[in-house]
């Protein structure tokens, strides 16, 4: 049984493939928050902006078997075919990698999608992914450490960037933490950006255009 918030297609808005279009699978539960606001000061990512409580969202809902969920997925894709591109979809959450499997990822390539995963890297990503993008949080444990795309929300005091500058990823991406302060952030991630230029600015771009 899967459980996911929604299903939708949109822009992917961050990291090295911003602009693309893809299906978004939100799935509910995660690891570090409960998603209920009453337990954020408890929770070991407070800043989270995502609501993935539930499986009332569009397109969402309660999944028994991994072909189930990659024709829900296959249903929200609305690209034109075309030989320069694939359907792509980003697994998210939440903490995806508590419900994405094998089955889940073998089924969506047996539909023809490339499978990102945007997880916070403290569970084991199972085989056959084509994208694999970490966004560490505060203290918890990074046991991902490999990958596509290393995303790091800052500032975050107790994951500062040289933290995770020995992993083995592909790029490394500053995003400016959202909220009161996001102009504040946005200054201080380019000045860092600027100061180690192995680290890139990612920023939010779906949320400066407006679209979920």
């Amino acid at each position: 049984m899967y459980l996911v918030k929604e299903i939708f297609y949109t822009l992917q808005g961050e990291g090295t493939h911003a602009g693309r279009p893809s299906v978004f699978c939100r799935f509910s539960l995660c690891n570090l928050w409960t998603g209920r606001e009453k337990d954020r000061h408890r929770a070991i990512c407070t800043f989270c902006d995502t609501d993935f409580i539930g499986t009332d969202g569009p397109g969402g809902g309660r999944f028994a078997t991994a072909a189930d969920l990659a024709a829900a997925i296959s249903a929200a894709w609305a690209g034109a075919a075309h030989p320069r591109s694939k359907p792509y979809v980003v697994c998210t959450g939440g903490e995806p990698l508590l419900q994405l499997d094998k089955d889940a990822v073998d089924a969506l390539h047996d539909a023809g999608f490339e499978v990102a995963v945007e997880t916070n890297g403290t569970r084991p990503a199972p085989p056959g992914l084509d994208w694999v993008c970490v966004s560490p949080k505060s203290t918890a444990e990074v046991v991902l450490t490999s990958g596509d795309d290393l995303k790091l929300v800052y500032p975050q005091p107790d994951a500062q960037p040289e933290r995770f500058e020995h992993l083995d990823f592909a790029h490394f991406l500053l995003q400016p933490m959202d909220g009161p302060d996001v102009e504040a952030n946005t200054r201080a991630t380019v000045e860092y950006c600027l100061r180690h230029p192995q680290w890139h600015l990612s920023l939010q771009t779906h949320k400066y255009l407006g679209i979920a």
